[in-house]
């Protein structure tokens, strides 16, 4: 058996590939840590940009000519590698729809294919203390069947106290027979744990619908959909090194109807297609697997500093902090707050010393924080020496 991979060992990978990144390099003096909106792209995203807008710019089955051929090509060759992206073991039976990212992805699955699934009587599960994005569309569909005349009853999902993980017991006991639809996350935008969705599957049994909001783990873990059990994969194209106005939805069809998108498709956004394409083989070539222990291992790096500053509160399950814990670590995200200082102020000095963070409630919803953090999320191109220098700073404020 071969020895696991160290920190020293991916030191030299992680510096090869931070220098594929323009913005980073190109701004020593800053820190940028906020991945978890959006994340930096590599020269390879930016260089296909360009070699589609100057050499293949059509629109996509709307032409025979030769650059709307190459741009039809394009839009159904990254389907498939969506779908190869994810892992999927049956790409001839499912289904992958591009959006502008995990918003759009999630309300287009709410709207245009929940309605005529749900069943007068059924019940849904909503994670309210997970992202607006993830919640609101849900209960919008609620309404809108409310108005036809088919009730649906929203089950409530049921959180640990104090860690922001899932209760997977307490959700076995809420569900039922009539429980046909699941909504959850893969990674926490706020508390950063891995929502163990697996367990999820063995709450609600086989046959309930699940849809995956997956903004914060495609591009920063590997994903793998016939391991996960799951009927949908929403993500967005940025947090995954792609353009802005980039995402999909990945679609089993394997219970309840097909999904289809309704109404006219329009014209695709062929240029943020173009560089999902590029993004999703950057990081298979980087080795998504070993993103995730890099990034992993810089917030354990965090979070083991935060631990000796008693200023600080550390968003999360407090199991997953040690390096040593049995416990599930974190991801590459880490939100704290001062125990005196607010949070937007807190950001505005982080930002004085180079640091770029995001400090507000970060669109979760209302069952989660009541009061505003900073979140720090990270990405293979941060290095250990800015966690350093942000700990010098924390603890200057301590």
């Amino acid at each position: 058996m071969s020895a696991p991979i160290t920190r020293e060992d991916l030191h030299p990978w992680q510096q090869a590939l931070r220098e594929e990144f323009p913005i980073v390099t190109g701004h020593p003096e800053l820190a940028y840590l906020d991945s978890a909106a959006t994340a930096q792209k590599p020269r390879a995203v930016l260089d296909a940009v360009q070699t589609y807008l100057t050499t293949s710019n059509a629109n996509a089955a709307r032409g025979t000519y030769t650059w709307a051929n190459r741009t039809t090509e394009l839009v159904e060759r990254t389907r498939e590698r969506v779908a190869r992206f994810l892992g999927d073991p049956q790409p001839e039976c499912s289904a992958v729809h591009f959006t502008s990212g995990t918003t759009e992805g999630l309300r287009t699955v709410a709207r245009d294919w929940l309605p005529g699934f749900l069943r007068d009587g059924d019940e849904i599960v909503v994670p309210d203390a997970d992202h607006q994005a993830n919640i609101t569309p849900w209960l919008e569909a609620r309404e809108s069947l409310a108005r036809e005349g088919v009730h649906v009853r929203v089950v409530s999902m049921p959180y640990q106290s104090g860690s922001g993980d899932y209760d997977h017991r307490a959700l076995a006991e809420r569900a039922g027979p009539r429980t046909r639809f699941v909504a959850t996350t893969h990674v926490h935008h706020v508390y950063g744990g891995d929502m163990n969705v697996r367990r999820i599957r063995e709450a609600v049994g086989p046959d309930a619908v699940i849809c995956l909001d997956a903004a914060q783990s495609v591009g920063h873990l590997p994903v793998t959909v016939g391991e996960l059990d799951v009927d949908f994969v929403v993500f967005s194209g940025h947090k995954a090194l792609a353009l802005p106005g980039s995402g999909a939805v990945w679609a089993r069809q394997a219970r309840g109807p097909a999904f289809v998108p309704g109404g006219w498709s329009g014209t695709p956004n062929t240029v943020g297609i173009a560089s999902l394409e590029a993004a999703l083989d950057w990081l298979d070539a980087a080795g998504v697997d070993r993103i995730e222990r890099w990034t992993a291992d810089l917030a354990t790096r965090l979070t083991e500093g935060l631990r000796r500053l008693d200023a600080y509160e550390i968003l999360g399950c407090p199991l997953s902090l040690a390096a040593g814990t049995d416990v599930q670590r974190r991801q590459g995200i880490v939100t704290l707050r001062h125990r005196s200082i607010d949070s937007g102020d807190l950001g505005f000095i982080l930002f004085s010393h180079g640091f770029m963070v995001r400090s507000d409630h970060h669109c979760q919803g209302d069952a989660g924080e009541k009061t505003g953090s900073v979140r720090v999320s990270l990405h293979v191109y941060n290095t250990g020496e800015e966690i350093d220098r942000l700990l010098s700073v924390l603890a200057s404020l301590a």
